[in-house]
């Protein structure tokens, strides 16, 4: 669901998504958007109206530096990159997988935060809110259950983005890691924190 945050074009709840078993993430449990520095006073306003648990920013912190997140001094907010500076690989067009394969202990480390945060919200975003924010929102729902096409569509509702490439990086999470779930356990996620990422994600979770 699109949220009305004014001065970010790319803020929305994963609140019904569909898992495989059936379940749904939970209304206000799961949000994604581009950069909060994007937000008017009036978006500032209506994010402060309900505060999140969590907010955690991926942006590098030069990115930070240059355009600060109005939240960077709430006890919420977390920057927390996800990408090594530099990259150390050229990015292909068509995939995450290097992204993935490169950023484990960082991917793991939003993990880890997210399993301690208190009950509500969290809010994950980097700049553009598709490809750092999407990588992580792609480990997240495949973590709760949700089937592959149905986390490519997630990513393709962002602008400028085609379903085949998270496609793409889910398949070569599989063949290497064995899923989500394995990658995150070989990046140092303990599988009581999987397991408390699942609850508070999914209506009605009970594992």
């Amino acid at each position: 669901m699109r949220l009305d945050w004014p001065g970010c074009l790319n803020a929305r709840d994963l609140g019904g998504t569909p898992t495989r078993d059936g379940g749904r993430l939970r209304d206000n449990a799961l949000i994604r958007s581009d950069s909060h520095a994007l937000l008017t006073p009036a978006g500032v306003a209506t994010l402060r109206e309900r505060p999140p648990a969590l907010i955690l920013d991926l942006r590098w912190p030069r990115e930070c530096a240059e355009a600060p997140s109005p939240f960077a001094a709430d006890g919420w907010y977390r920057n927390l990159p996800l990408l090594a500076d530099p990259l150390g690989y050229d990015p292909p067009d068509d995939s995450y997988a290097p992204m993935l394969d490169h950023n484990g202990e960082r991917v793991a480390a939003a993990v880890h935060e997210i399993a301690a945060a208190p009950p509500g919200a969290v809010i994950i975003h980097c700049h553009s809110g598709r490809d750092r924010t999407g990588l992580l929102a792609a480990v997240l729902l495949g973590v709760a259950g949700v089937a592959p096409d149905d986390i490519a569509a997630d990513y393709a509702a962002t602008a400028g983005t085609d379903a085949a490439a998270m496609s793409h990086t889910l398949q070569h999470a599989e063949t290497r890691y064995g899923g989500m779930e394995q990658y995150l356990l070989s990046h140092g996620v303990s599988a009581a924190e999987i397991t408390t990422v699942g609850r508070r994600l999914v209506s009605g979770r009970a594992r």
